[in-house]
């Protein structure tokens, strides 16, 4: 395929726009020029482990950048790390990470690709899609090869291993395991580039050292920044609650986005709009935002429709005039509302009774106090969780 080009170093400047570091310095221009002259496409790779059944946001920073590479004319190798998220990885963490079941990492890497095509250009001579059980499901003798291009204190150079270890914390070989078998993705996929957040560095710069004692051209390394969570604190993270999906519902996307801090939104712009926050009001600008955002990931009408929704629920106070019902079928006379709550709106049961027990929950605008009560007297009633999730509940 032709590769699009405006010269390497006009190239380099646009992929590495809002970047972190592209590491060595030089190396993704070298990468362009070699590109260039051979007439090839880069194969450029991003790894993601299905640890998780949804792709928010902060994935979409990575999914940007990987989109641009192929509109630039590039290859991009998506690996779904079906292998890895058996391992789980351990970057940021304390602990080991819990054991997913085959059948979750199925169903996960299923939804994965799907949403990450999205935002990706599913165009075949563009999107290579993989799974790392292809190659890491190895014998023993390939995967003694691979452990022996490797030392343990490369490994415990890593920030977190090397915290751990100084605290006397255990850290698990299954863990140690883990930037190996990353590192072998980049082998077994002959990457060019490899993208990844600044979380990942470790990793990535471990896999150009796993390729050279292959044989192989090492990687050239792009990091982009991680999406701080509507909180405006922390990273965005399912597991924090501050996520904002890409498959969320354009009412819940348009909301979210609203509740995002002022401080925030230069960032946000910046990551996933590609543009400066405008001179305008930061209410302004959220709505701005949360418009782009919808038509993005959904279309022009449905953002008209959520803005509309989010001023005649939060501006005018008003219950939206259509709200969607969810069936429950109690075993006995008595409902167990956390329970309802977790499978109306796809949240955990514990985070159901922590709303109720702040004062979040209503049903027909009275507060919801207890966790159980009389099935006939939830029926017909309007739940709404916080400010912007309704569901009519209707006795099966």
């Amino acid at each position: 395929m032709p590769i699009i080009s405006r010269g390497h170093l006009n190239d380099a400047a646009i992929l590495t726009r809002n970047a972190v570091d592209s590491l060595p310095h030089g190396a993704l221009e070298a990468k362009l020029k070699e590109a260039s002259e051979q007439g090839r496409q880069l194969r450029v790779k991003l790894g993601i482990d299905p640890t998780a059944p949804d792709i928010h946001l902060g994935h979409a920073v990575v999914l940007r950048k990987l989109r641009e590479f192929q509109d630039a004319g590039h290859l991009v190798v998506l690996i779904i790390g079906d292998y890895t998220a058996r391992v789980g990885d351990p970057s940021g963490r304390s602990s080991l990470r819990p054991m997913l079941s085959e059948a979750e990492i199925d169903a996960n890497a299923e939804t994965f690709q799907q949403q990450a095509l999205k935002i990706l250009d599913p165009d075949p001579a563009r999107l290579e899609v993989r799974r790392n059980g292809e190659w890491l499901d190895m014998p023993m003798v390939d995967l003694l090869g691979l452990v022996r291009t490797t030392t343990v204190a490369q490994l415990l150079e890593r920030d977190d291993f090397a915290k751990r270890f100084t605290a006397k914390e255990p850290i698990s070989l299954l863990e140690l395991m883990y930037p190996v078998l990353q590192g072998y993705d980049s082998v077994a996929i002959d990457a060019d580039v490899e993208l990844g957040g600044t979380d990942q560095t470790f990793n990535l710069l471990l896999g150009r050292d796993i390729q050279r004692a292959y044989g192989k051209p090492e990687q050239a390394i792009l990091t982009m920044p991680l999406l701080v969570g509507t909180d405006g604190k922390q990273k965005m993270s399912k597991s924090l609650g501050n996520q904002i999906g890409i498959t969320d519902s354009p009412s819940d996307m348009y909301g979210k986005t609203m509740s995002i801090p002022d401080e925030a939104m230069d960032e946000y712009f910046r990551l996933l709009l590609g543009r400066e926050i405008s001179d305008e009001s930061p209410r302004d600008a959220k709505r701005e935002l949360a418009r782009e955002l919808v038509v993005w990931l959904h279309s022009e009408q449905a953002a008209a429709d959520a803005e509309a929704h989010f001023d005649r629920v939060f501006v005018k106070r008003e219950v939206p005039t259509e709200i969607e019902e969810f069936v429950f079928t109690p075993e006995s006379g008595i409902v167990h509302m956390p329970a309802v709550m977790a499978e109306a709106f796809g949240i955990s049961r514990s985070e159901a009774r922590r709303l109720i027990d702040q004062g979040g929950v209503t049903l027909d605008e009275a507060q919801l106090d207890t966790p159980d009560m009389s099935a006939g007297d939830a029926d017909g009633k309007i739940l709404r969780v916080g400010k912007r999730r309704f569901r009519r509940l209707r006795l099966g």
